[in-house]
């Protein structure tokens, strides 16, 4: 037996989420059942889950952790939509640059990028 994913389920709208999810990330919707909405990338997506005491650098522990491959030009693009950057951009000692936001729910998010 093995795990195939690991999927974090957020309470919330499914159309609010469109914005942050769909166009700020520009995630794929891979499944729409009205009440359920699932994201995903094109590409093949690993199995991955992080339990935390803190988030790094003295920072709350985030919801999600998002790797994306442009951090800047995401970072960007959420300051041009008025999203409020929590934390970073910053450059940390383990080799991500990141930054946090809050998605329209107010879960913590991490968008990355490794060095």
């Amino acid at each position: 037996m093995s795990v195939k994913r690991i999927v974090a389920n957020l309470e919330g709208d499914p159309d609010t989420a469109q914005n942050f999810y769909g166009e700020l990330l520009g995630l794929e919707v891979r499944m729409d059942m009205g009440w359920i909405r699932t994201y995903g990338s094109a590409e093949d997506m690993t199995v991955q889950m992080s339990v935390m005491m803190q988030g790094g650098s003295n920072t709350p522990v985030p919801d999600l952790s998002i790797e994306v491959d442009d951090v800047d030009a995401i970072l960007e693009k959420a300051k041009e939509m008025g999203i409020a950057i929590e934390y970073g951009p910053a450059d940390e000692p383990w080799g991500v640059r990141r930054f946090f936001v809050r998605d329209p729910f107010g879960k913590l998010v991490n968008i990355l990028m490794h060095a």
